[in-house]
């Protein structure tokens, strides 16, 4: 025990001495950058100085100075905050030859930069972030993203490494480091910086002692996952890539370093931009931690599948059955009846009354009905057939009226038309009446109409059983939304379509009007940060859509995704052990829909980095009981610690926050405590006060997380509360890097030792 605490206390002083260590470069970066700030107001006030020398020539110079120094503070200004994310260790390169921003050019290290013995030193560091800062000697404090020096940051790789040594991603937030996370592109290499060997934190600290162990076994081992995920990462973007590994087989990250990859690779192609898709808003968090960069210019959003739609965000859980009635393609059927039901909510009129040519004019319900049926027979979405419905009326009441038969010429007829149908649609009472009969109509209006349940009964008459339909109804009359409903939201936007909108005229800039100093004094430019939100708000298609955890993505919501990759390459990443879609086959028709006739690359990952073998055995046990016959994942490490098994004492809150306690004293980073999803509240309020290194999480919520111990509660009703509950135990019990724990409760049935059913021999 002595020993571990130790060992937990020196990874805790080396990850503290490495952000100490990232906050100095910070503050000197941001004292730099005080600097320049200060000399831009200094070049400003003494170019409105220069305004009182009457020359020409003097008043021309002036008026450029200030332009560049303008803009210079501006740029500088935007930029202040949160803008340094990246740092790159490099071995020597072959030639000295430095470029513009003060870094060396060369791409591959020199011979003699690694020694026989396999250990280097550290030539050059470069930290990456949103602009390029320089020393007053000229030397590089920061490399801005987009020069040629940061490239290796993106698109180094273990297999490629060229000179990198170590990738850092720096998490800040304000001037303040919050962590360093480390990729090692040469992990069997010992090397050395400022004389000391090279930290590492991180996932990248196991890959270094797989790396470096004695065994040719386990470096053999950590060349095939570099092998295997390289292939990933650079194989073409012609088609669809769809990967297949199991847990811990670092399918994520692999999918993250592909976009930055085919990004910097290719940046003109993939100016339509690049949609990086996962399954939780905790998921989003991490991707975005992984590459803090990517969004930069809008050129890549990442997004959760519940924040697809703009304007609305999913921030509730359905019920299993809720979740497979709104996330089945019947749920499609349903809501085109909805989408058209719709219009007649809100007191539709019964009876149309106009005046033309002096003679009253009348549309009865039942005609306005058979109007309806046919406007509403053909296939463009319904707000889009409003133009078609008012010609329908305006040739009811043409008719009705008699006027078809007053000229036989043509034109004089034509005249007399157009000339009816300009008094009809002037008139107060016939425009009030389209409004009413055929309004337009908003995706999240028909949700709410479909609240109603006895509205929703006759949408959804022999598509839905009577069960789901009350459930999905009550369900739709709660405060937000759930992830599902999302999907349902976007579904309904395409069935609805959005009326054409009249073109604003462009507003006149008042500095259209300027001259002289006024016309050249920049105006403030949009930060690259506010630029990528705009184009994020404007883009509805990306150019590549890259779809983590995929196989939990349901039919409606792989229609969702399609529509925003219908001329886009893809890159697919998933497990089918790992589904929580309790109709795979259903998904994966939709999903074949979604990606078309494209032609498919297939590439599987087969090892297991994450879990220790002891927990990865474990694991398997549920595996063989969910998907009989599939093969797990390899585990590539084995620690000696057993998972632990222990029933419930007193009470389960009791129990769970006891053991969770006790593996907050026994690792040194986080610790999961994965529930039921109906628990995840109380389970919030079981660890109270034990700290911001504990996290409670409902089974769904933790796919693709990971953590150095987790807590599973009650294998049993984590299995028991859907159809896919097996899939989603094995899911859970492979979140732990190092440590597990399994409470058992009464429905488990544990035996003497406190192994819960599902998980003995």
């Amino acid at each position: 025990m002595a020993a571990q605490a130790q060992q937990e206390t020196a990874l805790d002083s080396l990850r503290d001495r490495e952000i100490s260590v990232e906050q100095e470069h910070l503050d000197r970066v941001y004292r730099r950058l005080e600097e320049k700030i200060h000399e831009a107001e200094f070049l400003m006030n003494d170019a409105a100085q220069r305004g009182q020398v009457g020359t020409p020539g003097a008043l021309a110079e002036r008026d450029a100075q200030v332009f560049r120094a303008g803009i210079h503070l501006s740029r500088l200004n935007n930029e202040f905050e949160d803008f340094l994310f990246g740092r790159i260790d490099l071995l020597r390169g072959k030639d000295g030859k430095k470029g513009p921003d003060g870094a060396y050019t060369a791409v591959e290290p020199a011979e003699g930069a690694v020694r026989q013995d396999n250990t280097a030193d550290i030539a050059e560091t470069l930290h990456i972030g949103r602009i390029g800062v320089l020393d007053q000697d000229y030397a590089p404090l920061v490399i801005d993203w987009r020069a040629p020096a940061a490239a290796p940051f993106y698109r180094s790789t273990p297999v490629d490494p060229g000179r990198v040594v170590r990738r850092r991603v720096i998490r800040s937030k304000g001037r303040k480091v919050l962590g360093v996370e480390d990729d090692l592109m040469r992990p069997e290499l010992t090397a050395f910086l400022d004389g000391h060997e090279l930290p590492v934190i991180g996932d990248g600290a196991l890959m270094a002692a797989l790396g470096q162990a004695r065994s040719h076994t386990m470096r053999d081992i950590v060349a095939s996952i570099q092998a295997e995920q390289d292939l990933v990462i650079r194989a073409p973007a012609a088609s669809v890539t769809y990967v297949e590994g199991g847990p811990g087989t670092g399918k994520t990250a692999v999918a993250l370093h592909r976009a930055a990859y085919l990004l910097y690779q290719d940046r003109r192609r993939y100016a339509g931009g690049i949609l990086i898709v996962s399954p939780t808003p905790l998921l989003v968090a991490y991707t975005e931690g992984v590459l803090p960069s990517l969004g930069e210019e809008g050129q890549v959003a990442i997004r959760a599948i519940g924040s697809l739609v703009d304007g609305a965000e999913a921030t509730l859980y359905d019920s299993p059955a809720v979740a497979r009635a709104k996330g089945s393609l019947r749920m499609l059927k349903v809501l085109r009846k909805a989408a058209r039901g719709a219009l007649e909510l809100n007191d539709s009129p019964e009876r149309l009354r106009v005046v033309a040519f002096g003679r009253r004019l009348e549309l009865e319900a039942e005609q306005l009905a058979d109007i309806r049926r046919a406007a509403l027979g053909g296939t463009a979405p319904v707000n889009l057939l409003r133009p078609r419905a008012r010609k329908l009326l305006l040739d009811a009441l043409w008719e009705q009226s008699g006027a078809a038969g007053r000229h036989t010429d043509p034109e004089l007829a034509a005249e007399l038309r157009s000339s009816f149908d300009e008094d009809i649609t002037s008139e107060d009472a016939f425009i009030a009446f389209l409004d009413a009969w055929w309004p337009e109509l908003t995706p999240a209006a028909v949700l709410d109409a479909m609240a109603d349940e006895r509205r929703l009964g006759r949408w959804a008459r022999r598509i839905l059983n009577p069960g789901e339909i009350r459930k999905v109804a009550r369900s739709l009359k709660r405060e937000g939304r759930s992830v599902h409903d999302i999907a349902m939201l976007d579904e309904l936007q395409a069935i609805l379509g959005a009326p054409a909108r009249p073109r604003k005229r462009r507003e006149l800039d008042p500095l259209d009007q300027l001259t002289g100093l006024e016309e050249l004094m920049p105006v403030r430019e949009e930060s690259q940060r506010e630029r990528a939100e705009r184009l994020a708000q404007e883009r509805t298609e990306y150019a590549h859509v890259i779809v983590d955890e995929a196989q939990d993505l349901t039919p409606m919501q792989w229609r969702m995704v399609g529509r925003r990759g219908r001329h886009a390459t893809w890159t697919v990443v998933g497990d089918p052990a790992q589904s929580s879609w309790s109709d795979p086959d259903e998904a994966a028709e939709a999903r074949d829909e979604a990606l078309g006739t494209r032609p498919r690359r297939r590439f599987e990952l087969t090892v297991n980095y994450r879990n220790p073998a002891e927990i990865a055995e474990l694991a398997s046990k549920v595996l063989a009981l969910a998907m009989p016959g599939s093969a797990s994942p390899k585990a590539v490490r084995s620690t000696g610690v057993e998972p632990r098994f222990t029933v419930v004492d007193h009470t389960l809150a009791e129990t769970v926050r006891a053991e969770a306690a006790r593996l907050l004293e026994r690792v040194d980073g986080t610790v999961g405590v994965v529930v039921a999803m109906q628990r995840r509240e109380e389970a919030r309020r079981w660890l109270a006060g034990l700290g911001d290194r504990v996290v409670a999480l409902g089974s769904l919520e933790a796919k693709g997380l990971e953590y150095d111990a987790t807590v599973v509660v009650s294998p049993a009703e984590i299995a028991d509360e859907s159809p896919a509950g097996l899939r989603v135990l094995y899911v859970a019990l492979t979140r732990a890097t190092q440590q597990l724990t399994v409470v058992s409760a009464d429905r488990d049935e544990p035996d003497a030792a406190g192994v819960p059913d599902l998980l003995r021999d």
